[in-house]
């Protein structure tokens, strides 16, 4: 495991009027649940250059960001937070848009209700988080790379990253498909209580690994222990599998979502650095 320590002084809360936190379109607005919203530190990505928007993918909604001249373009699949395609999921997508990707995040709630609307965390768990089928949602992945291949990305250079309930699930659909080359997986969890929809967990998974793997982690994460990211090191040396942890000891979970007061733009950008890098160097 690679231990940095980065760290930077978060400016004072500032939030924002709450008339920008209500969604309709995806990607648009902030969650309620995610509230204060930190103004002085959210970033936001023009789609000059893009076509940027909400499209159909076999029947649920996905928020899709790619250049506006020429195609196949090299793709990477965002899985959100569990506030769902927000206006930060969205803006990670034309990022990576204007570095020439076709990025796409497929809403992987929507059959269970739209976790932007809903005030309170444990109402979000309790009635849509803990209720989403990991089959469902590989199988929803399955269909968002089958997309892929059919509006304008190229299916062979295809890529993954997720952040928190994303991250785990960026692990699991590592674990599921050969066709994902590179996976980057930011704070997502890795164990947990096994469940008829939640069956295995990313400590289960390691030996299955599909694609190379970073999972980008921090070292004050109420969530995710010390221990366990040395149980994950352990199992994933076991195991032969390619894959590496990278940790920023002392920043909190949530340390790239800007507008959050846990975001730390150092460890953010080092990391955003290093979910490229590893994307280029296994082809995508």
């Amino acid at each position: 495991m690679t231990v940095d320590v980065l760290r930077q002084d978060q400016p004072a809360p500032s939030v924002l009027d709450r008339r920008q936190f209500l969604t309709s379109a995806l990607g648009a607005g902030f969650a309620l649940a995610v509230q204060p919203i930190v103004a002085q530190t959210v970033i936001h990505t023009d789609a000059g250059g893009l076509v940027a928007g909400e499209v159909n993918i076999g029947g649920f909604p996905a928020y899709r960001a790619m250049p506006a001249k020429g195609g196949h373009f090299p793709t990477v699949i965002v899985a959100s937070e569990i506030f769902g395609v927000h206006e930060h999921i969205a803006d990670l997508c034309r990022r990576l848009a204007k570095l020439g990707y076709l990025a796409v995040a497929p809403d992987l709630f929507f059959r269970q209700g739209d976790p932007r609307k809903m005030e309170d965390i444990q109402e979000i768990l309790t009635t849509i988080t803990y209720k989403v089928p990991d089959a469902q949602v590989m199988a929803d992945l399955d269909a968002t790379v089958d997309w892929i291949g059919k509006n304008g990305g190229n299916p062979h250079r295809l890529a993954m990253t997720g952040f928190c309930w994303g991250g785990r699930t960026t692990w699991l659909y590592a674990a599921h498909s050969s066709r994902v080359k590179a996976a980057v997986a930011w704070y997502g969890l890795l164990s947990g209580a096994s469940t008829e929809r939640q069956p295995r967990q990313p400590l289960d998974l390691a030996k299955d690994l599909k694609a190379p793997v970073l999972g980008l982690y921090a070292g004050e994460d109420p969530y995710i222990t010390l221990d366990t990211l040395a149980a994950m090191q352990n199992t994933l040396e076991r195991a032969g599998a390619k894959a590496e942890l990278h940790l920023y000891r002392h920043v909190q979970h949530g340390f790239n979502a800007d507008y959050r007061p846990t975001y730390d733009k150092e460890a953010a950008a080092d990391g955003w650095r290093r979910m490229l890098d590893w994307f280029r160097s296994h082809g995508v």
